[in-house]
């Protein structure tokens, strides 16, 4: 037991430094070495999100094993699943209305920070409370190449006028250039962030209103620590391994600023 504790925390360490639009090669290839691992790392690797379409209205949605029972994925906008099943599970009622508000929220929040893509929103039912979980991918086949998918899954407890929220919010971004100048470059980085908060509950709809708050405070505060200091040291690295102009010249505007400060010294004070 305890050497397959640690080949899968060796098999984690390495999956969170591959590339994230490579996960489900790398995973599958992690599988084919230890079979026995299998389980353990469907269930902690994240995976790129998969769109599907809504044979009835046409809509696309996203799929996850939050959404699946066996080989059928339930759509948020019909509450069916495909291919179709007896007993799937679903929400019940009062979370189904839930469910619809949270997605036609996210669908307008979506457009308002990714300007496209597809978002879909999933509740389940817990004991005491319930569970969810907010998806949003945006994809641009464009110059330049890129992916944003991100997972927030959360569980609520709600009080007589409160609620208490468990968020774990997981971001997979991977941007791939390729120009003239510098040829091809892919820079890629996935980022897990949890949190716990008490929030009111207000008139109206509270819980859409407070996991908007918290997706939104999460998702800014991903986004600035990938740009800052995953793709901004990936940016002072390649400048410092490749100058942006040819070493001739760098070396020619490197002299003439020597012998300028050379001269400057030079005048009387």
């Amino acid at each position: 037991m305890a050497n397959l504790d640690q080949q899968l925390d060796e098999a984690l360490d390495m999956m969170r430094r591959l590339p994230p639009h490579h996960v489900q090669r790398n995973l599958s290839n992690l599988i084919d070495l230890v079979p026995d691992l299998c389980d353990d790392l469907l269930a902690a690797v994240d995976q790129p999100l998969k769109v599907g379409k809504d044979k009835k209205t046409g809509q696309d949605y996203l799929f996850c094993d939050y959404n699946r029972d066996g080989d059928s994925y339930r759509s948020p906008h019909t509450n069916e699943y495909d291919p179709p099943i007896d007993d799937g599970a679903v929400p019940s009622d009062y979370l189904r209305k839930l469910e619809i508000e949270m997605n036609s929220a996210f669908n307008q929040y979506r457009e308002l920070y990714f300007d496209g893509g597809v978002s879909s929103v999933y509740l389940w039912d817990l004991d005491h409370g319930f569970a969810g979980v907010i998806l949003i991918k945006k994809a641009t086949e464009k110059a330049p190449k890129g992916c944003w998918d991100s997972i927030h899954v959360f569980e609520c407890q709600e009080k007589s006028r409160s609620a208490h929220y468990k968020l774990t919010s997981t971001v997979m971004l991977w941007l791939q250039t390729n120009t003239k100048g510098a040829g091809m470059m892919n820079l890629g980085g996935s980022l897990m962030r949890q949190l716990e908060r008490d929030m009111p509950l207000d008139a109206g709809s509270p819980h859409v209103i407070n996991f908007g708050k918290l997706v939104e405070e999460h998702e800014n505060k991903i986004r600035h620590t990938l740009n800052e200091i995953y793709f901004g040291k990936s940016r002072d690295i390649v400048h410092g391994l490749r100058s942006i102009q040819p070493l001739q010249d760098e070396k020619a505007k490197k002299a003439l600023a020597d012998e300028l400060n050379r001269k400057l010294n030079k005048l009387p004070s």
